[in-house]
């Protein structure tokens, strides 16, 4: 199979997923939410990107799995896989040529850099009460995922891998307003499967762009 049928397999089963994304879980749906990523990790193989792309996008991948199906240990899983998954994406910005933590410390690397602080800290403050037993594991989160943030801050804006990263981490903060804050009569709720899913699904075909 070549790069090309593994892009065009994973936006069609990206596709397809989205008109499914706010469906109860069934196999057929993580098949596809699955898939729409995990043949990105083997479009990164095949195209001879750096062994990390690949390694974050099939932690993704198994995330999406876990997350696909009902209760609180896949939920746990799916946690911990996206965590690890934005771990090696981290490792991967940092260990580029072209990335230059000194970004961080300039504008207006040093004025994103702050942004996010700012929002680490509001989103602790907001989920923290709210999300009883799991309490622990989601403040745990929210430094890793703004750390990716702030890792592909060292790398040239031109690339592309910011833009991607504030999708992925937007794609993060809609989920967890979804499951921790909103009511389960609320209005928004019927929107933001569809706002999740293209900012992730999206993410991550930017890295994969970005780098291959």
């Amino acid at each position: 199979m070549t790069e090309l049928a593994l892009w065009a397999g994973a936006a069609a089963c990206a596709l397809i997923y989205l008109v499914m994304a706010a469906q109860p879980p069934g196999l057929l749906r993580s098949v596809l939410k699955t898939a729409s990523v995990a043949l990105l990790a083997l479009a990164a193989l095949l195209a001879g990107a750096p062994w990390l792309l690949a390694v974050a996008l099939g932690l993704c991948a198994l995330g999406d799995l876990f997350l696909s199906r009902d209760g609180e240990g896949a939920f746990m899983a799916g946690v911990g896989a996206f965590a690890a998954g934005h771990l090696a994406y981290a490792v991967l910005f940092l260990t580029q040529e072209a990335s230059d933590p000194a970004r961080l410390l300039q504008m207006p690397g040093l004025a994103v850099a702050a942004v996010l602080l700012v929002l680490g800290l509001g989103m602790a403050r907001i989920l923290g009460p709210r999300a009883g037993a799991l309490k622990g594991p989601v403040l745990a989160y929210i430094p890793i995922i703004l750390g990716m943030g702030a890792a592909a801050l060292t790398l040239p804006f031109g690339l592309g891998v910011f833009a991607a990263a504030c999708a992925f981490m937007l794609s993060d903060m809609v989920l967890a307003a979804e499951t921790f804050v909103l009511p389960e009569d609320h209005a928004l709720r019927r929107i933001t499967p569809y706002a999740v899913w293209p900012l992730y699904w999206g993410a991550q075909a930017g890295f994969l762009a970005a780098f291959s």
